[in-house]
């Protein structure tokens, strides 16, 4: 291989993996659209490897539907929002029977 090849990979690979963080993982579409392209890509390298140029077709075809299916089926739940706890010593009164001035006596 020579160095453009190699240099043209690497950046073709860089900006894969730059768009793949652009996506939302509960979104059960674009789950899919990523899972069928990795399929798809993956299923052309082993075809193209194992039986050529219509072995490459094939594989792409077959590894992008069974992609999409999976990335779509595996799509997590998205997570409850988080409880708001306030940070503490911040805003409200303390709890009773902390801090503050004692109360008066009986009787006064």
């Amino acid at each position: 291989m020579t160095k453009q090849a190699l240099f043209g990979g690497a950046m073709g690979l860089a900006m894969l993996f730059g768009l793949s963080a652009c996506t939302d993982p509960y979104d059960p579409g674009q789950r899919a659209i990523g899972g069928g392209l990795l399929g798809a890509a993956t299923g052309a390298a082993i075809g193209g490897a194992a039986g050529g140029g219509h072995g490459a077709a094939l594989g792409a075809a077959i590894g992008g539907g069974v992609g999409a299916v999976t990335g779509a089926a595996t799509t997590p739940q998205r997570p409850p929002p988080p409880g708001y706890y306030p940070p503490p010593g911040y805003g409200g009164y303390p709890p009773p029977g902390y801090g503050g001035y004692p109360p008066p006596p009986y009787g006064y």
